[in-house]
C-alpha cells in the first residue's frame, strides 16, 4: 500500500480480509489510513464468513466494506430422479442442453466412520462402493470441487454435492472435474427421502447452459459476510453489497479452471464467486466518480456510492436475502449504482481529523491512536472540544444503552449538483422509535454549500434490555426540483442487552 501511495493511485481495490480484529492491530486499516489521508479511496472484500453476525472484516470507518451479491445469471444442472422427480441444482461442468450424466446411475450416499465419508473426504470413499456410481456428498469440510476430485480418484462417475443447514440454499457454481451440481438444503432433503423410499436410488444429471432474467436479483449471497461491526458497532457495515456471484472473470494459463493441481484442463475465463468479486465491482465505479470529480475526497466518493445505492431488485421488490427481505447488516446502504453514484447531488464528507475524533470516542488509548495514525493524539483535549460528536457518516447507527431514552445526531450535507436546490426530508422511522429531524428542508443557494441538520431518536416506551434487539428504517433527503437526487441514508437502531 506505501508503494501504491508513492505510485500515486486513484483507487486501491483489496480482494482480502477474513474475521475482524481491533483496528490497530489491523495492517489493511492502519495502511488504509494512510492511503485516505494521501485522498486514494480504499475499497475493501466484506469477507465470506456469512450468514455469521458479527463476521464483517475491514470495518475501519475510512474503508469502503463491499459484500456480495447474486446476478440472475444461472446454470442450471438438474437432478432427475429414478421416480421422474426434478430437483434444482446449479454446476459450470460444461455440459450442454441436451448433455448429461450418460444414462441413469445408481446413487450412494455414504456415511457413519470416522473418515467423513459424508463429506467425500480424501481417503473415505472405498472404490468398490462408488465405481460408476453418482456420489452424494455433503458441503463443508473439504472444498468443492476437490471433493469431486476426490470421487474421480475413487472411480465415481458423477457427483451430487447438497448444502447443508448452514448454506442452505446458496449456489455457488464450480467447473467440477466430473459431471456435477449443486442442490439447496431443501432439494437435499427430497434427495434423502427418495433414496430412503427405493433399494436401488438411480438419477441423472441434465445441464442447462447458461439462463439469464429468470430469478429475481440482486440477492445477497448467503456466504457474504455481516453485521453488526465487531470493533466499532456505530458504524454500519457492510457499507454497500456489489455483484460477487457467478462472475465471469480472467483465468491464468498455468492452472485449470476447479483451481485444482491434478485438473489439466486450460482456459482463458472462468466463473467465480465471493466478496472478493464483489470489491472490484465497487472500486471501477469508484474509479468512473473520481474521474467524473478529481477533487472529492475518498468520503465524498462513498458517500456518493451509499446515497444512491439500490434497495430494490429489478422488479422493485426489497432486495431479499434467502427467504426474507435483505438486513441492514447484511445489505448495508443497497446495491451499488453506478448511474446514479456519478451524480449524488448531495455528499457526506470526512476530513481525516474527524476520523480520529471517533476514535477518541470509542476510547482508544493514545498508543493504540498512534498505531494506526502515526500522530501523537491527546483524546482528553479533543473529546472535550467535541462534545456530541458524530462522525458524518452516510449511514446511521444509534445504540441506546440500558435506560437511555434519546440519541441527538447530527450530519453535515454539501451540496455537489447544481445551485439553487432544495432538499426535503422523508423518514422511514424504526420500528419503536421516533424520528424527528431539524430543519426538514435544506436549501442550497451554491454548489459546494454545506449544511447541517439534526436528528432526534426518542424511544415510544421503554424496551426490556435482557436481549439485544434490532430495528431499522431510512432517512432521505429528495430533491425538490430534480426526483434524480433521493440521497438515501439507512438507519439502523440497536438496543443493547444489560449482559
Amino acid at each position: 500500500m506505501d508503494v501504491a501511495i508513492r505510485d500515486g493511485v486513484d483507487v486501491l481495490s483489496l480482494s482480502l480480509g477474513g474475521f475482524p480484529v481491533p483496528i490497530y492491530e489491523d495492517t489493511i486499516a492502519i495502511g488504509s489510513f494512510r492511503a485516505m489521508e494521501h485522498g486514494i479511496s480504499v475499497i475493501c472484500a466484506a469477507g465470506n464468513n456469512g450468514p455469521i453476525q458479527y463476521s464483517v472484516a475491514n470495518e475501519a470507518p475510512w474503508i469502503a466494506t463491499i459484500g456480495a451479491s447474486t446476478l440472475d445469471r444461472r446454470f442450471p444442472a438438474i437432478v432427475q430422479l429414478g421416480n421422474r422427480k426434478f430437483l434444482y441444482g446449479e454446476s459450470m461442468y460444461p455440459g450442454n442442453r441436451v448433455q448429461s450424466a450418460g444414462k441413469e446411475l445408481e446413487l450412494v450416499y455414504l456415511n457413519g466412520g470416522n473418515k467423513g465419508s459424508e463429506f467425500c473426504m480424501r481417503g473415505s470413499l472405498p472404490k468398490a462402493k462408488v465405481r460408476g456410481k453418482m456420489v452424494v456428498c455433503k458441503r463443508g469440510v473439504n472444498g468443492r470441487a476437490e471433493k469431486g476430485q476426490i470421487v474421480k480418484e475413487a472411480g465415481g462417475a458423477a457427483m451430487i454435492l447438497v448444502n447443508t443447514e448452514i448454506n442452505l440454499d446458496e449456489d455457488s457454481v464450480d467447473v467440477h472435474v466430473l459431471p456435477a451440481t449443486l442442490i439447496g438444503f431443501d432439494e437435499s432433503i427430497h434427495l434423502e427421502s427418495y433414496m430412503n423410499s427405493t433399494r436401488r436410488p438411480r438419477a441423472k444429471i441434465i445441464f442447462g447452459g447458461t439462463v439469464i432474467g429468470k430469478s429475481r436479483a440482486p440477492a445477497v449471497a448467503q456466504f457474504s459476510s455481516r453485521g453488526p461491526s465487531f470493533t466499532d458497532p456505530a458504524i454500519l457495515k457492510p457499507d454497500m453489497i456489489a455483484p460477487g456471484v457467478n462472475i465471469i472473470a480472467a483465468w491464468p494459463q498455468n492452472l485449470g479452471p476447479s483451481g485444482l493441481p491434478e485438473d489439466s484442463r486450460r482456459v482463458n475465463f472462468t466463473v467465480m464467486s465471493g466478496t472478493s468479486m464483489a470489491c472490484p465491482h465497487a472500486s471501477g465505479i469508484a474509479a468512473l466518480i473520481h474521474s467524473a470529480h478529481p477533487k472529492w475526497t475518498p468520503a465524498a466518493i462513498k458517500s456518493a456510492l451509499m446515497t444512491t445505492a439500490d434497495m430494490m431488485d429489478h422488479l422493485g421488490k426489497p432486495i431479499m436475502d434467502g427467504d426474507k427481505p435483505a438486513e441492514l447488516f447484511a445489505i448495508g446502504a443497497g446495491h451499488v449504482n453506478p448511474e446514479r453514484a456519478i451524480n449524488p447531488g448531495l455528499i457526506y464528507n470526512i476530513q481525516p481529523n474527524d476520523y480520529i475524533t471517533h476514535l477518541c470516542t470509542l476510547g482508544y488509548t493514545r498508543s493504540e491512536i498512534f498505531a494506526i495514525t502515526h500522530r501523537n493524539t491527546s483524546c482528553h483535549d479533543i473529546v472535550h472540544q467535541n462534545r456530541g460528536f458524530s462522525l458524518n457518516y452516510p449511514s446511521f447507527s444509534v445504540i441506546f444503552r440500558p435506560g437511555e431514552t434519546r440519541k441527538i445526531i447530527k450530519r453535515r450535507l454539501t451540496n455537489v449538483g447544481s445551485p439553487n436546490s432544495i432538499y426535503s426530508v422523508e423518514v422511514v422511522a424504526p420500528e419503536g422509535v421516533n424520528v424527528r429531524v431539524i430543519p426538514q428542508h435544506l436549501i442550497y443557494k451554491h454548489t459546494n454549500q454545506t449544511l447541517s441538520y439534526r436528528v432526534w431518536f426518542i424511544l415510544r416506551k421503554r424496551i426490556r434490555n435482557d436481549t439485544t434487539r434490532y430495528a431499522q428504517g431510512r432517512l432521505t433527503w429528495v430533491n425538490r426540483g430534480n426526483s434524480f437526487h433521493r440521497v438515501q441514508s439507512p438507519i439502523s437502531v440497536t438496543w443493547a442487552s444489560k449482559k
